[in-house]
């Protein structure tokens, strides 16, 4: 770790990220209905460090633009209702060096 993000906050570190976003979303939820009647923690919209997860109203919103590719998702959903997958080559998240 440089001297430079030595004790920076996730959110200045984030700053640190370039995102090349594809125009079809890696991240699927598979069931929106599970999210509305099953899940009343709505827990992904916790545990996610870029907050790619937001429920509004009545459905969960995938921000798959700003994802930082850590995987929490595919295995952070206590149902098993989010599909993961790698950024089509060439997009995705692109991590500089402070």
């Amino acid at each position: 770790m440089s001297d430079e993000t030595k004790g920076q906050s996730i959110e200045e570190k984030q700053y640190l990220l370039r995102f090349n976003a594809d125009t079809k979303s890696h991240l699927t939820v598979l069931d929106a209905d599970i999210c509305a009647t099953k899940c009343p923690d709505k827990i992904c919209t916790i545990f996610c460090p870029a907050e790619v997860y937001k429920w509004e109203n009545i459905r969960m919103h995938v921000g798959y633009e700003g994802c930082h590719e850590c995987g929490s998702c595919r295995i952070g959903c206590p149902h098993q209702n989010i599909k993961w997958e790698y950024p089509k080559g060439g997009h995705g998240i692109v991590f500089r060096l402070g």
